[in-house]
């Protein structure tokens, strides 16, 4: 039972039961929805109970198929309870210490919880997310859009990805009685707006006309059993659902010019697609005979006329023309060859693994980054579009932006934008320059990589697994604001995918993690892994692969060896200065441990981290042995009290698809 009077509240962390932060339980004022608060401001919702379940958790066959939720009103008191389909599977939902709703069932062969649904799942799910009259679709760019006739409140927040303020109405809805001045636009497939009026109503046609006589009722819908559900004022945290999800039917109020514009709009389809497509097919015709002939001059797999890189103009490049194809500008060779002064040894900025990149200049005084692949590189026309594509569709603060490409000849370019203080690497591992990066930047680093690997599994409208995070890898801008890059070995997941196989291993020695170097297999743990030598890097100042040929193998092993003899703050880069508690590093160090950790069910997922991160009050988990990685071989330290800090076994591992950089 989950009532409205006593919420149930999370653990304060996993090995103290008393009250934590969070809280998981209905409405005071009676709604019939679940919602996830802390320090009384919500962070998540279930949506309207509808049919034995909420819209946020219909998706979710295992949940749905496993639960029956029943809502009780009466003047005692309001809860919600719910019952289990199948008595003989053991299962339980569990409020973690970090905000996170839980599904788990008992594996009986592994004698361990197994971990069905998590609950928020992505950025959707977030309460308000996109501020009030506005739809967030996680498979949209940007997630966010205004209902139709409505407009964002603040543009320039807009178009920051700021969303908080929502959208207003173009122009107010006129209140009339008068049904011929008002009307309702269905939206299909909705998460209900939060905290509606409910009405026993159960004559069909009058939820209209309750709606419609009441000007401060902005839209309506049917509730369980036929009743009606009122929206009275803003509509907040409306969500469009994927396919499967049972969502209800939203009815909008329009003024009846606006309706009839857009059911005009619906109307005029058919006969627009027929009169487009009837002299169309005629010039495809056409067009067929003379892109045979035009064939050869292309491009092989881009099309479209080149554009000039010197005529660029940064400011206003977002947004502006793209390709059909990869949705990016195509610039000519020659002026990126103008642009890097052909390709200057003293406008290279370095080396990456699949070719050089140059600093180019623009007409009008700005810089961009041109990386040429090799041609003797392994990255192919098919990681080549892979990154293209990839970065065209990502933004973030924390990634790095694509300006265009060049695929002119045999010729493979990208065009980033300019990074003036290069790569982390340049700094961190450099002893005459390491000492720019003091404690505080160094923080700020780590969370601004925590940020973008976050929208790249959870946020994006793809979710992403990078597979090749390394210091050299993160670009540095004029702040030294971190961004990640090098996109070409990056992996699509499905919706439901949450791990892949490969026989093809990519990546860098010393980030990759045991059982993607071993097995092949990778998921946004191995992403996690990375992050963890990372950040253990950052902290020190010291490569993971700086250690071999010593007792502990990598920096993973003398991190591990210092944390376990409690003397961690040894590990921290000799420069850093220590004005400030020395709190803070042990933590960022435990941090560290737990994303380096062998098993990948032991590692937090990037959302985990960045609550870590930000909340200095959650008490951490003990990490567990992490597991070294040296070259080809793998050691796992003896769990016994002597050896620790053991020595690489005579038999190797061989991998017979090995592409490591």
């Amino acid at each position: 039972m989950i009532p409205s009077s006593d919420n149930s509240s999370s653990w304060r962390n996993p090995e103290d039961p008393s009250f934590g932060d969070f809280s998981l339980g209905t409405e005071r004022n009676g709604g019939s929805e679940l919602f996830i608060t802390r320090n009384n401001s919500k962070l998540w919702r279930s949506g309207i109970l509808q049919g034995g379940s909420f819209a946020s958790l219909s998706g979710h066959s295992t949940l749905v198929n496993s639960y029956n939720f029943s809502y009780v009103s009466n003047d005692d008191s309001v809860y919600v309870t719910y019952n289990v389909y199948n008595e003989s599977v053991v299962s339980r939902l569990v409020l973690g210490n970090s905000g996170i709703m839980q599904r788990s069932v008992w594996s009986e062969a592994n004698n361990v919880w197994v971990i069905y649904l998590s609950q928020p799942s992505d950025a959707c799910e977030t309460y308000a997310m996109c501020g009030p009259n506005a739809i967030c679709n996680i498979n949209s760019s940007p997630v966010c859009g205004c209902l139709d006739r409505f407009e964002p409140r603040d543009v320039r927040d807009w178009e920051l990805d700021n969303f908080s303020k929502g959208c207003v109405r173009t122009r107010p809805v006129q209140c009339s009685t008068d049904q011929g001045k008002t009307g309702f636009r269905r939206y299909s497939g909705i998460r209900l707006a939060a905290n509606p009026e409910s009405l026993e109503i159960v004559r069909s046609g009058v939820c209209e006309l309750v709606c419609a006589s009441n000007c401060l009722c902005n839209a309506y819908a049917y509730g369980n059993g036929g009743g009606c559900l009122l929206f009275i004022g803003d509509m907040v945290d409306l969500v469009k659902l994927a396919n499967g999800s049972s969502g209800g039917d939203l009815y909008v109020r329009m003024d009846s010019t606006a309706l009839a514009a857009v059911i005009e709009g619906k109307r005029n389809v058919l006969p627009l697609i027929l009169a487009v497509a009837i002299p169309a097919a005629v010039l495809v015709s056409c067009f067929c005979l003379c892109y045979l002939r035009r064939r050869k001059l292309k491009t092989k797999g881009y099309g479209g006329a080149y554009q000039n890189l010197l005529l660029l103009d940064l400011n206003n490049s977002r947004g502006d023309e793209k390709n059909s194809y990869n949705e990016l500008p195509i610039f000519s060779f020659s002026s990126i060859s103008a642009a890097t002064n052909d390709f200057s040894v003293t406008d290279k900025l370095g080396e990456g693994g699949f070719g050089p990149v140059y600093k180019g200049q623009l007409l009008n005084g700005q810089f961009v980054a041109v990386k040429r692949l090799s041609r003797k590189s392994g990255q192919g026309l098919e990681e080549f579009r892979n990154e293209t594509e990839l970065i065209a569709k990502l933004q973030h603060r924390n990634l790095v932006g694509i300006l265009g490409c060049c695929v002119e000849d045999d010729e493979k370019i990208l065009v980033y934008e300019y990074m003036p203080n290069k790569s982390l690497d340049f700094f961190l591992f450099e002893p005459s320059k390491k000492e720019v990066l003091d404690w505080k930047r160094r923080v700020r680093i780590i969370e601004g990589i925590a940020q973008g690997l976050l929208y790249l599994h959870h946020y994006s409208r793809l979710r992403i697994v990078h597979r090749d995070l390394k210091a050299s890898n993160i670009l540095l801008d004029a702040e030294m604001n971190p961004k990640i890059s090098d996109f070409g070995m990056a992996r699509i997941f499905g919706g439901n995918e949450m791990q892949a196989n490969t026989k093809r291993i990519v990546g860098t020695y010393g980030y990759m993690s045991p059982e993607y170097a071993m097995e092949g297999l990778f998921s946004v743990k191995s992403d996690v892994f990375a992050f963890g030598v990372l950040m253990l890097e950052i902290i020190s100042g010291q490569k993971n692969t700086g250690f071999y040929g010593s007792a502990y193998l990598s920096l993973l092993g003398y991190a591990w060896n210092l944390w376990e003899n409690e003397r961690g703050l040894e590990l921290v880069d000799h420069v850093i200065e220590f004005p400030f508690s020395t709190c803070a590093p042990m933590r960022y160090i435990q941090i560290g441990l737990l994303c380096v950790q062998e098993s990948p069910a032991d590692r937090p997922l990037m959302s985990d981290i960045v609550a870590m991160l930000n909340n200095e009050g959650t008490e951490l988990a003990p990490p567990q042995h992490p597991a070294f990685t040296v070259g080809r071989t793998l050691v796992k330290a003896s769990s016994g009290g002597e050896g620790k800090d053991g020595i690489c076994s005579a038999n190797g591992l061989t991998l017979s698809h090995m592409d490591a950089r």
